[in-house]
């Protein structure tokens, strides 16, 4: 990390990790261990040890492990193995510095950590984001008429958000439909319709009409709505989760509920936009940056942060099944961060005070807002 005491002030805070999910709790082959380390396929001939997040791992994961920088994939694998899952977890979780933990648990939970598990082994604390097409899918398997459909989804959902520790819900509306969608509440009628279809047809929530329920019905239960848009694995559609493309709806929903957009990459302008001109919409640029890495993590910050207001920035690493996206991302955000705000500050564009305040609330000040956290981070 550089010098100078904004470095220094991210280093001692306690980051709010505001969107993340559960790591592995088995030991992992190098295919298992491989295929967590990108969001793409395994292809023959290559491995992600040769991308820009591989490398960053062994540059700079490897001396947690007690290794040498840039160890060789094999020799990297093979101390993780022999320090086992619960040791390597921890290193990582720690050296991330994070007191608080938002754990989406939409994902299966198979072979990952609970929330409170993850928290314990960083010692900090977990809060939950219910995964609403999680909640719509249940609803479904435990059979439902088509015209009862949209009662049995906001219950359902009023019911899961009641839960202990919850502090918001997400969609994954960008994976299942894109955002392509009418932005209007759809109509009781329409509801039972697509139900139909969807209930008949089986399989993942991907109709349009119900999609478009789902993200009302977020709205009505009050909670801040996390939304993936973005990167992600093959399975997205890149053009269609441009953020900006939801702009009709936020002009619908405005003086509502918080919207996070999660991610972004490379969309981080048009969501900065977004920021900019909505009081509701905030952002951030999570799992983009381990896999960008370090190295470029500032300029992707820099691209995001060019017309955002400063309250409107979050942290989260969206690290999922290897601790080393815990640690990676961290890394990461802290020197992306303090590498823009420091050389601002020494050119005199903003002053010390103000750069403080600011690395301040994007790592956790802006979180506990947005979420209602407890006060007390420790910095």
């Amino acid at each position: 990390m550089g010098g100078g005491p904004v470095h220094e002030a991210l280093a001692r805070l306690e980051l709010v990790d505001h969107h993340c999910h559960g790591v592995a709790t088995a030991p992992l082959d190098r295919p298992g261990f491989e295929a967590l380390l990108t969001e793409g396929g395994r292809w023959p001939g290559s491995s992600p040890f040769d991308t820009p997040a591989g490398v960053a791992v062994r540059r700079h994961c490897a001396p947690l492990l007690d290794l040498e920088r840039h160890a060789p994939a094999d020799a990297y694998l093979e101390r993780r193995a022999e320090l086992g899952p619960r040791e390597v977890n921890r290193r990582f979780l720690t050296a991330a510095r994070t007191g608080v933990f938002c754990v989406d648990t939409g994902l299966p939970p198979d072979g990952l950590t609970a929330p409170a598990e993850l928290a314990d082994a960083a010692g900090g604390t977990a809060r939950e984001v219910v995964r609403l097409e999680t909640v719509a899918e249940a609803v479904a398997a435990r059979g439902v008429e088509a015209d009862g459909y949209g009662d049995a989804f906001r219950a359902a959902a009023r019911e899961a958000v009641r839960a202990p520790g919850v502090v918001a819900v997400k969609s994954v509306a960008a994976y299942r439909t894109g955002f392509d969608l009418d932005p209007a509440r759809p109509a009781d009628a329409e509801v039972t319709r697509a139900a139909r279809r969807w209930l008949a047809r089986g399989g993942r929530l991907a109709e349009p009409v119900l999609v478009r329920h789902l993200l009302w019905t977020a709205v009505d239960l009050g909670l801040p709505l996390q939304l993936h848009t973005g990167f992600g694995d093959g399975d997205i559609r890149l053009h269609r989760a441009d953020p900006a493309r939801l702009t009709d709806w936020l002009r619908l929903i405005a003086g509502t509920i918080p919207v996070l957009l999660l991610h972004c990459w490379p969309y981080q302008r048009q969501a900065a936009y977004l920021a900019a001109v909505f009081e509701q919409v905030y952002l951030d640029v999570g799992l983009t940056l381990h896999h960008v890495g370090p190295v470029r993590a500032r300029a992707v910050l820099e691209e995001a942060l060019e017309i955002t207001p400063f309250h409107k920035l979050l942290y989260s690493s969206d690290a999922y099944g290897v601790a080393e996206f815990y640690g990676l991302g961290a890394l990461a955000f802290r020197r992306g961060l303090g590498d823009l705000l420091q050389d601002r500050v020494d050119a005199d564009e903003l002053d010390l005070p103000d750069a403080l305040r600011l690395a301040r609330w994007a790592g956790a000040d802006n979180a506990h807002r947005v979420y209602r956290l407890p006060d007390g981070l420790k910095v």
